[in-house]
This record gives C-alpha cells, structure tokens and sequence, in this order.
C-alpha cells in the first residue's frame, strides 16, 4: 500500500474536525467529508431544486468548504451543520428555482424525485394531494423559516444543529420552525410529525 493511499485509509477513521486539520497540510484528505456527506448533501439540494441543480450545488458547497476549511472551528468534531450551511446559503442564491419547483409541483401534483413529499413531511394523508398542497404552504414560507423547517424535515439535523450551520441561536431556529409548522397547520390541519426535536 502506498503513501497517500495509506494515509486515506487512516483519515477514514478520524473525526471530521482532525480531517479538516489535516486537509490543510494534505488537501487531498478532504476528499473523505465528500465521501461522508456528499450523497447527503446531494439527497437535501435535490429535493429543494431539483437533480439538475443539485449536482451543481453539491459541487459548490465541497469548494467553498475546502477553501474556508482553515476557518473551521476545529472544537465542532462533526462537521456536517457547518456543510449544510454553506448549502443553504448558495440554495438562497436559487430560491426563485426553488419556488417554482413547489409551484410545479403544486400545480400537477407530480414530484420530480422518486420520493415523495408527503413521506418525509406529511405522513397522514393522501401523498399526491397532500405533496401539492404542502408544497404551496413551503413555497410561500418565508425563506429563512423555510429553511429551517427543511433542514430539520430533510436533512434530519438537531435544532442545534441548525442553529450551527445557520448561524443563528437555538431559540431562533425554534421560533422560525414554529412559524413554518403554523403556517403548515394551518394550510393542512394539525402536523404534528414535522420539526419535531430529536
């Protein structure tokens, strides 16, 4: 085995703040987060805008976070928050994308991906009339509650979680979840099952 190839297999093993520390003497080490995170970072862009999009998307947040990876603050072992903000900031600069995606959808009752809506956020109804509905009530959602509900919905992260890759404080991503799952109950009647804390 040589070298380099050793080294990967021993970066498999790290954290992903020891990765990030030791991608800036060894670049190529950083290509291990890809392989942690990049099917779910690809999985969250894609069902905010699309596969076509998501490529792209996926591409642009693994450089913009090898270029800042010597800002990362090397105490967060878990670097996936800190991945998904970057996302959800170059998400915000397709959100007109974004919008007609739910329009769409809303509109023909046919989602994009094999996975519908309703599975991820409305469990207890009909999924086609449902996913167009619920996609109306997302699309008109401001997009910072927005994204706070999908980052818990979809991406499965912890409020705190969110508050570190958004930027904001815990109690922050708690009101603005709040808001979303009103406007949601309020649209589709009562859904418990979204944002709940885990």
């Amino acid at each position: 085995m040589t070298g380099a190839a050793a080294d990967q297999r021993t970066a498999r093993v790290l954290s992903d703040a020891e990765v990030i520390r030791h991608s800036l003497t060894e670049p190529e080490t950083f290509s291990v987060l890809f392989e942690r995170y990049g099917s779910q970072i690809q999985q969250y862009a894609a069902r905010r805008l699309g596969w076509q999009t998501a490529e792209d998307i996926v591409a642009e947040t693994f450089f913009v976070a090898f270029r800042q990876r010597a800002s990362y603050d090397l105490a967060q072992p878990v670097a996936r928050p800190w991945l998904y903000g970057i996302e959800t900031n170059l998400i915000a600069r397709h959100r007109r994308t974004e919008e007609r995606m739910y329009r769409a959808l809303r509109r023909t009752g046919l989602d994009p991906l094999p996975e519908p809506l309703a599975e991820t956020v409305v469990r207890r109804v009909d999924a086609q009339v449902e996913d167009r509905r619920l996609a109306g009530v997302i699309a008109a959602l401001h997009r910072r509650d927005r994204d706070v509900l999908l980052l818990v919905a979809w991406a499965e992260l912890s409020y705190e979680e969110v508050a570190a890759a958004l930027d904001v404080p815990v109690g922050t991503v708690r009101s603005r979840l709040n808001r979303a799952r009103r406007k949601i109950r309020g649209a589709l009647g009562d859904v418990d099952s979204i944002g709940e804390e885990h």
